[in-house]
């Protein structure tokens, strides 16, 4: 059976991205390859894939989805030879990766998220100099496998990197000081995790899974007077809009940075 991609770096995104393709019948197991240079890692991923090719090197002209730490990429993407590459290498621009990796490379750059583990990602691509529209489905294909995605320029990518590649963090520091304040005014931590988590969860689900905007959904569970408006009164007086505007201003800021 050829191997029809191989992951270089087989991290817990690698491996999501891999496991969402064979459970979406991208690829079979065999159809898949990881080229991964920590020999224990090398050990956990062939145990776990057993049909799967598992090595220190990546292979010849075998298509690429570049998962390595940025400081890895330049070695990494030295060593491959092949003419189509995905990377979700954060931060490392198309320009970079394209005199790195082979002439005439065909590259897609990609920003996802965590929540990709657990197939719920939320994902865009941007299209390189030499990739066409051909390149972008499949670079799309690979990512819907473990979410949604969507396409936009280079550009662009910073911006998601502030909204939803750090996006995750920003719920669940929410989660977090809504645990810490729920044991304040009484209840046991326990039971405090427990209700924010569903109560998150089930939000989100409202949210993913309706056509109600934001806005709609807020005002349905806030009556005047009530227990919600005088919360969020609260947040309103401290200028939560504005804090959320800061903070996402501030991480596009840095992924432009990183990428300088």
């Amino acid at each position: 059976m050829a191997v029809k991609l191989q992951c270089v770096g087989g991290g817990k995104m690698g491996e999501a991205l891999l496991s969402g393709l064979m459970a979406s019948g991208w690829a079979e197991p065999g159809e898949l390859a990881v080229a991964e240079m920590l020999e224990a890692r090398r050990v956990e991923l062939a145990r776990l894939y057993p049909q799967m090719t598992v090595s220190d090197e990546p292979l010849a002209d075998v298509d690429a989805l570049l998962a390595v730490k940025p400081n890895d990429v330049a070695e990494a993407a030295r060593a491959l030879a092949c003419s189509r590459v995905l990377s979700i290498a954060a931060g490392v621009r198309l320009a970079v990766l394209e005199e790195l990796l082979p002439a005439g490379c065909k590259v897609v750059r990609a920003m996802p998220n965590t929540p990709a583990l657990l197939g719920e990602g939320a994902a865009a691509v941007a299209a390189g100099a030499n990739a066409g529209e051909e390149d972008l489905d499949w670079a799309v294909g690979i990512l819907k496998s473990v979410g949604t995605v969507v396409v936009v320029a280079e550009e662009s990518l910073d911006a998601v990197t502030g909204v939803s590649g750090s996006g995750p963090a920003y719920l669940f520091l929410v989660a977090e000081a809504m645990i810490s304040a729920a044991v304040e005014v009484g209840l046991s931590h326990d039971i405090a995790d427990g209700l924010v988590r569903q109560t998150l969860l089930g939000s989100a689900k409202l949210l993913a899974q309706g056509s109600d905007t934001p806005e709609v959904l807020r005002k349905n569970v806030t009556s005047p007077g009530g227990t919600t408006a005088a919360a969020l009164e609260v947040f309103e007086s401290r200028q939560f809009r504005e804090i959320f505007l800061e903070a996402i201003q501030a991480a596009t800021k840095r992924s432009k940075e990183l990428g300088t």
